[in-house]
């Protein structure tokens, strides 16, 4: 007689590869035809007894949702990096375990991250408008232009695997990057980089200031009026982070008052309902928190988020274990 399959709920319908494996591998209600919230979550846990919750940020899980889950629940796998939708020192603290999936979205974090720098420097939005409309009319000499991205400054707050990669990438466009970090990497991690410990002697330096690092503990943001008037004028800011890294207030008047020549933006304070403010602005290029979303990707993340159910099953050590 065949052991039984390990018991799991997934909050979001996954990509089909992941929800054939799904289908071989483990015992599943249905793929929900909508994103669970958590009430909806924490029932079908109850009902189904499901030893694995695969979730997204759809499915926050703090405070009194943790207590509320069943006792049979012993993984909590983010199918993301981030992990400001679950309290994990209160899973911890319950016998959950849980995992994210760090590493597989490196490579289109930083592709996205490029094309942010690129459209904002080079007013892409307005170009694409422009278009939309019909064109209807050639473009002066010196109008409506952009600014070069090949041989400027670039500055990387946050030089984890992301920033390291998107540094690569800008070597490619013969860009000079300066980094500030919790720490300085090993020369051999840095591949030309430099390091500044003070952020506030980097910025003056950045024509382009890009963030790859976590959400606050504080929940202050890095990049307000201050660090906004530290850069040159008619910098271009990129952030495809975490959106609790701005002060919008401020960036807003930065793109105002030129300041800022630009902005390149996938992620924001209130999601998915951006400041209206923001959308007004011409000089901004943006996109929908999407920094993951290729099926390479996406795919990559679903299977290891499943490698973290199947290994909590078997009694394994998980292949991407989050601790408090």
């Amino acid at each position: 007689m065949s052991a039984e399959k390990p018991r799991l709920i997934r909050s979001v319908r996954l990509l089909d590869a992941a929800e054939r494996r799904i289908l071989s591998e483990f015992s599943a209600p249905a793929a929900p035809a909508h994103p669970l919230n958590t009430a909806e979550l924490i029932e079908l846990a109850h009902s189904f007894q499901a030893q694995a919750l695969l979730v997204t940020h759809h499915t926050p899980l703090k405070g009194d949702d943790v207590a509320a889950l069943p006792d049979c629940v012993k993984l909590v796998a983010t199918v993301s990096v981030g992990l400001d939708h679950l309290d994990v020192a209160a899973l911890n603290a319950r016998g959950i375990a849980v995992s994210n999936t760090p590493g597989v979205l490196t490579d289109c974090n930083a592709d996205l991250t490029m094309m942010l720098i690129i459209a904002a420097s080079r007013r892409a939005a307005e170009y694409y408008n422009i278009m939309k409309k019909g064109w209807g009319h050639s473009l002066e000499m010196d109008e409506m232009l952009g600014h070069r991205v090949s041989g400027k400054t670039l500055g990387i707050i946050g030089m984890g695997r992301i920033g390291q990669a998107v540094a690569q990438r800008a070597c490619g466009f013969s860009m000079n990057v300066l980094y500030h970090n919790r720490r300085q990497l090993d020369p051999s991690q840095e591949d030309g980089a430099t390091y500044y410990a003070s952020l506030e002697e980097m910025l003056p330096k950045c024509n382009i200031l890009s963030l790859h690092l976590p959400g606050s503990s504080n929940g202050q943001p890095i990049i307000t009026a201050r660090t906004l008037s530290l850069l040159p004028r008619g910098s271009i800011l990129v952030n495809a982070a975490r959106g609790s890294l701005v002060n919008e207030t401020a960036l807003i008047d930065a793109l105002r008052s030129g300041q800022l020549a630009g902005a390149g933006l996938d992620v924001y304070q209130n999601e998915p309902n951006p400041d209206p403010r923001i959308l007004a602005l011409p000089n901004v290029f943006m996109t929908p928190h999407t920094g993951s979303a290729t099926i390479e990707t996406r795919t990559a993340m679903c299977m290891l988020a499943l490698d973290n159910a199947a290994a909590i099953a078997a009694g394994t050590p998980l292949p991407s274990p989050v601790t408090a």
